[in-house]
């Protein structure tokens, strides 16, 4: 990869311009870090001990914990590093590695929302047949499918990007490695490179958005169909917290992503990023969690058992 630039090592520069605020900016994000592991940790735990959980919808909640916890921990350990310490290097190819992992966990996420999204289109618009279709063995596949996706764009994006010449400045205006910060250094014009990025992001956001809408639609019009309000309501409150975590993530990365890369200013891309990078995570569980009452009733269920266990 650096056969064609004489840049070995990045800095990358966070909040410097705001040296005061670091031991403040420290407490918060090692708090948030810390509740986002442990709520999808608890996720996690909570349907795997619960038989009453061992559904489809809650075998791709965990795997979607899973990947939150992933995800967090690619970007903010580092964020805090930089925060507390006056190094702010990075190597090139830790750099490179810590853009492909950013890019595969959250093209993982974004095309497992969508798997999620067919999961609640199964059991609403064919409830009959659900047991049949949603079985193991599709939501296995239906699990790996993401990850097949997210490895071919992370790596698609990372090798592009890294193989493209840098030199001069080794500065990077942002608070972690990625993709437009990053371009800001290559030695060509970017123009084109950023016309083809914004391409392939749209496509790889989009096509997952896309069956997600479809599927939203189908379940929308058999909802309406439902006569009673209770049966509607309780059909509703299935897909709400998926709609909920849908219109942040998608939100968010469309709007740092699919638009030029000159649209903000670097500090405004700085808090683009750490919304969808730090609080859609830490969101995520409290979503799931405070809005499902089979969540709740489990919670309680494991906090009775503890509690007589230490009687």
């Amino acid at each position: 990869m650096r056969k064609n630039t004489s840049v070995i090592e990045f800095v990358i520069l966070g909040f410097s311009n705001y040296p005061d605020m670091n031991p403040g900016l420290f407490m918060v994000f090692l708090c948030i870090y810390i509740i986002t592991v442990l709520g999808n940790i608890l996720i996690i735990i909570i349907i795997s001990v619960d038989p009453v959980l061992h559904t489809p919808m809650y075998f791709f909640l965990r795997t979607l914990s899973f990947l939150e916890i992933c995800y967090t921990s690619v970007t903010l350990p580092k964020i805090l590093a930089n925060l507390v310490s006056e190094s702010k290097i990075v190597s090139f190819a830790s750099c490179a590695v810590q853009m492909y992992f950013f890019l595969f966990f959250g093209v993982t996420e974004c095309f497992l929302l969508a798997c999620m999204a067919y999961d609640r289109y199964s059991a609403i618009c064919n409830p009959l047949h659900y047991t049949a279709i949603m079985n193991k063995r599709v939501c296995i596949q239906l699990t790996g499918g993401p990850f097949i996706w997210g490895t071919l764009a992370a790596m698609g994006h990372t090798t592009f990007v890294f193989t493209l010449p840098f030199c001069g400045s080794n500065a990077i205006n942002h608070l972690f490695c990625e993709i437009q910060p990053a371009l800001k250094l290559v030695c060509w014009d970017t123009s084109w490179i950023e016309i083809l990025i914004i391409l392939d992001a749209a496509f790889v956001l989009i096509m997952p958005f896309m069956l997600i809408l479809v599927s939203y639609i189908c379940i929308i019009s058999t909802i309406l169909k439902i006569r009673s309000t209770e049966g509607r309501r309780r059909a509703f409150s299935t897909c709400s917290s998926h709609l909920i975590v849908v219109t942040l993530l998608y939100g968010m990365a469309l709007v740092m992503y699919v638009r030029p890369k000159s649209s903000f200013s670097p500090d405004v891309n700085k808090l683009l990023s750490l919304f969808y990078s730090v609080v859609t995570p830490i969101l995520n569980p409290i979503i799931y969690s405070l809005r499902n009452k089979e969540m709740k009733s489990a919670l309680r269920k494991i906090g009775m058992k503890i509690f007589l266990s230490e009687i």
